[in-house]
């Protein structure tokens, strides 16, 4: 006979699990125990549980299967909350063990007591706790099966005891799911779609992490309808690169043309998006949306059009029907419009910048992306490096760009980066780490130094939370409390035994990155950015304007106008020139 511990750590290898995430301990031991003596698995020990939630979620993210992680009772399981609302939401499939303590005292207010089955149920496709041996195997592999087919976290509640406990019987095989098929939309939908398509003369598409795998018959479609296409942030590596149709991202990080294209189409696709910010949306063109969740169909934004279907079998059955247009005028429009705002605006800050100390972030930016390997994985820091990478990475179907793009939770990029280098250790991993996003899990320098993970380590160091004192700014506010000591992150890294390197030069940059990328191992690379170098949106409302008026008049009455004047030298450029936006100042 087995031990629960034994069955699970048994399934776990059946369903091609080759890592567990997480800090050993008290009633987590058996589980840990079964681990060490399992010749597929191997125990990554990180120093937060959260970084093994998070790590797992990239893993599951890089891989598309199973990826585990565990925290001990009570505050130990506590700490991987953050990461798996991360990876639930981002629909990954993720199985954590929340070890507890001994069944005989749960409810007694015993040391360390919570109830992680309740606690975990709203982040979660699955959630329950093993109470008796014999619940095992159907339970410990419906939480597997659950996590694969959501796909989502599934959470398994194990009391020590039990999980040291026998199971009668052989060990099990575990089912896993095979790929689900793709779902293929109602004919009348998609004749629908495409007579609107052949009717309208101005067709925007908006495209969304949805699309992946549909890349060239989404070209296709661009093609037959003269579309520029736009996407949001997890479509960016989906479906920017080898696209003569491209105009940008649109919402709060984005930039080009692409929310012109929206607002001045008769007739916009969104493509396998389920994009929240409805202020970015326009709400008086027609809309259509290809969506393989049928729960997302309109939940954003009005919806004329609704196509249930997955995009690539969407599109299978759509292109033949859509007429090829011969009027390009609004493509090519929107297409000029973009390379102004690529070269005016945002390219304002990758020029005739190498004497300008701190480091502008938008140039730190550049440099990284042409040094950065052609299959470079990219984590990213929630903040101002989503910023950075949104408008500064160059995807090219071979690359990937990881983040907490759902969830927004500080602290993702290094933890992301753990996973994805421990899973592929022969593929170059880069985290883009803000330095507040990195201070909160610095811990975990130390893992990827254990492991020699192939971390290129990338702190945009600014001092200050940059985000946060953006949206001060436009709110009216002065910022408060977004600035802190500098820290010298290279240092840090040093004392760690990690090889790092500080740059305060920009003229420095184009070397460091490139040596750094040729050497084998972990690195910190500490890059000392300009603090007041802040993210425009593509779309300036009158009251932004009037908050960061307001915000700037604030902050020069309370003693800060040499604050106010480097803010305002760092990002004029950054302020996009269009009369539509200011007209209101000029009436």
């Amino acid at each position: 006979m087995a031990t629960v511990a034994e069955h699970l750590v048994h399934q776990l290898e059946e369903a091609g699990v080759r890592h567990i995430y997480g800090i050993v301990g008290d009633s987590l031991n058996p589980v840990v125990d079964a681990v060490r003596r399992s010749k597929q698995i191997s125990w990554i020990h990180v120093r937060h549980e959260e970084t093994a939630a998070f790590a797992a979620a990239a893993e599951a993210e890089v891989t598309g299967k199973l990826a585990v992680c565990a925290g001990s009772c009570g505050p130990g399981n506590l700490h991987l909350i953050n990461g798996l609302f991360d990876a639930n939401r981002s629909h990954l499939p993720v199985l954590a063990i929340a070890s507890h303590i001994p069944s005989s005292q749960i409810g007694t207010s015993f040391f360390q007591e919570t109830h992680p089955d309740r606690i975990f149920d709203e982040c979660s496709v699955f959630s329950e706790m093993l109470s008796t041996s014999a619940q095992v195997p159907r339970v410990t592999r419906s939480a597997i099966q659950q996590a694969l087919s959501g796909p989502g976290v599934a959470v398994l509640t194990l009391p020590g005891d039990v999980a040291d406990a026998e199971v009668e019987g052989n060990l099990p095989d575990t089912i896993t799911s095979p790929k689900p098929a793709h779902i293929v939309p109602a004919i009348e939908d998609v004749q629908a779609l495409a007579e609107a398509i052949n009717n309208a003369r101005k067709v925007t598409l908006f495209v969304g992490a949805g699309a992946r795998g549909a890349h060239d018959a989404v070209m296709e479609l661009a093609e037959l309808a003269k579309a520029p296409v736009g996407h949001s942030l997890r479509g960016k590596v989906v479906i920017q690169w080898d696209n003569p149709y491209d105009v940008g991202m649109s919402g709060l990080l984005g930039y080009g043309a692409c929310q012109d294209a929206m607002e001045d189409a008769d007739l916009l696709i969104l493509v396998g998006t389920d994009f929240p910010y409805q202020q970015f949306l326009p709400a008086n063109v027609r809309t259509a949306q290809i969506e393989i969740d049928a729960a997302r169909l309109g939940r954003r934004t009005r919806l004329d059009i609704a196509v249930h279907g997955d995009v690539g079998e969407t599109l299978k059955l759509l292109n033949p029907l859509v007429k090829n247009k011969t009027d390009r005028s609004f493509l090519d429009d929107m297409l000029k419009r973009q390379e102004h705002r690529m070269s005016k605006v945002v390219g304002a800050y990758t020029r005739d910048v190498t004497k300008a100390k701190p480091i502008h972030p938008e140039y730190a930016a550049v440099k990284l992306d042409e040094a950065a390997p052609e299959d470079a994985v990219f984590t990213v820091d929630t903040g101002m490096c989503n910023v950075w990478a949104a408008r500064y990475l160059t995807p090219n179907g071979k690359r990937r760009v990881i983040g907490s793009f759902l969830h927004g939770s500080m602290a993702n990029a290094l933890p992301h980066a753990i996973g994805v280098g421990t899973y592929r250790p022969d593929r170059p991993v880069i985290a883009m780490c803000g330095d507040g996003g990195l201070s909160m899990l610095m811990g975990d320098l130390i893992t990827i130094k254990n492991y020699n993970l192939p971390v290129k380590v990338v702190v945009f160091n600014n001092s200050s939370l940059g985000m946060v004192k953006l949206e001060m700014l436009v709110a009216g506010l002065p910022d408060f409390a977004t600035d802190s000591e500098s820290v010298n992150y290279a240092a840090v890294g040093e004392a760690l035994g990690i090889h790092s390197v500080r740059v305060e030069d920009p003229t420095q940059l184009e070397s460091v990155f490139a040596a750094e990328m040729e050497r084998p191992g972990p690195c910190v690379i500490d890059v000392v950015t300009d603090p007041n170098a802040l993210s425009m949106p593509p779309k300036i409302t009158l009251e932004q304007m009037q908050g960061f008026a307001t915000a700037m008049s604030k902050q020069v009455l309370n003693g800060g106008f040499g604050e106010v004047m480097s803010m305002a030298r760092s990002n004029l450029r950054n302020i996009p020139k269009r009369p539509s936006q200011f007209s209101l100042f000029n009436k």
